[in-house]
Order: C-alpha cells, then sequence, then structure tokens
C-alpha cells in the first residue's frame, strides 16, 4: 500500500498490521524525550512524518485515533509514561487532539497536490501541514490552561521545536517514502 493511496472503507490485514506498527512507533517514540518545561522534545514527530508518507488517509487516521485512545484509555503511550484522559485535558493534550485533526489534512494535502510534485516533496509538505496543525491546537490549549498570551504560548509550545522538528519531519519524510517504496513492492 502507498501513501495517498486507495482508501477503501475496510482495512485488509496488512493496512492493520501497518497501522499498528505505527502505533508502536508512536509509543515509543513518546518516550524518546527531553523534558524542556511543560512542553517536552520527543521523536513522535519524525513518525508522524514517515505515518502520513506511508499509510493511507484511512489507515493513518485509524492509527493516530488508536494511538489517542490506547493513551486516554490509560496505557502509559504518551511521552513519560503518561496516559489517561488527564493527559488529553492537560498542557501538552492539545499537541495530540492536532496529531489527529493535522493527520487528516495531511493526508488530504497529500492527496491534492499533483503526483508531478514527487513522493518527497507530497509527503514533507503533508507533514509540514500535521506540524502546523498540532502546533495551533497545543498552543491554543497551552494558553488556555496555563492563562499564557499567545506570544509566551509560542515561545514555550513552538519556538524551542521549530528547527528540530523541521529536521525531523525532513528526515522522517524521507524514511516514509523509502518505506512506502519498499512496501509497495512485497504488496
Amino acid at each position: 500500500m502507498r501513501a495517498y493511496g486507495r482508501t477503501g472503507s475496510s482495512m485488509d490485514a496488512k493496512q492493520v498490521a501497518r497501522a499498528g506498527v505505527m502505533v508502536a512507533l508512536l509509543a515509543v517514540s513518546a518516550q524518546v524525550m527531553v523534558p524542556i518545561g511543560p512542553v517536552p522534545f520527543t521523536l513522535q514527530t519524525f513518525v508522524l512524518a514517515m505515518l502520513v508518507a506511508v499509510l493511507d488517509r484511512g489507515t493513518a487516521m485509524f492509527a493516530v485515533i488508536a494511538y489517542i485512545l490506547l493513551g486516554a484509555l490509560g496505557l502509559p503511550v504518551f511521552s513519560g509514561f503518561m496516559g489517561g484522559i488527564g493527559a488529553l485535558v492537560g498542557p501538552t493534550g492539545g499537541f495530540l487532539w492536532g496529531f489527529v485533526l493535522g493527520t487528516a489534512l495531511a493526508c488530504g494535502v497529500g492527496r491534492a497536490l499533483s503526483k508531478r510534485a514527487g513522493a518527497y516533496p507530497r509527503a514533507l509538505v503533508s507533514a509540514a501541514v500535521l506540524l502546523l496543525v498540532s502546533y495551533t491546537c497545543g498552543t491554543a490549549q497551552l494558553m488556555v490552561l496555563m492563562s499564557l498570551d499567545l506570544l509566551d504560548a509560542l515561545a514555550i509550545a513552538v519556538l524551542p521545536f521549530v528547527i528540530p522538528d523541521a529536521v525531523k519531519i525532513a528526515l522522517g519524510s524521507r524514511v516514509g517514502i523509502t518505506v512506502s517504496r519498499r512496501l509497495s513492492r512485497v504488496a
């Protein structure tokens, strides 16, 4: 299955397996973290960039929603081995909600872009859209919960992460395209 490919309503065993691998990678990447104030630096951005490059829209949405639901149910899949509803309504919960909305928009953007643009540019733009949506949702929730103005919230939630996240989406998109090509050969 290639990224931006078939978007049938039912998932086959390969799609479910790929979604499961991505859920596991999201959970593991959340634990590779450096705490920087209320918003930690994690490798989730890398995995999210891979996810939108490897999975079709329906499977990508399934994987991200499954990850969020597992965390909401209390499994320690969020950064710092956190889980539960408290993580979703806490200061960094907006980033998690942003993963869901961002994935939907990113996959839509990826499908809308011309195939002439090439797989890597499409994946990179899609990952950037996902990241911007996550930044927006995360910043908004942080502003509300910590009574911050926009500039203070951006200073905490976005500015320290822009350059590392740009590197992570560039690398994650490249890895995702490579994985997608390999999977299409064995499909």
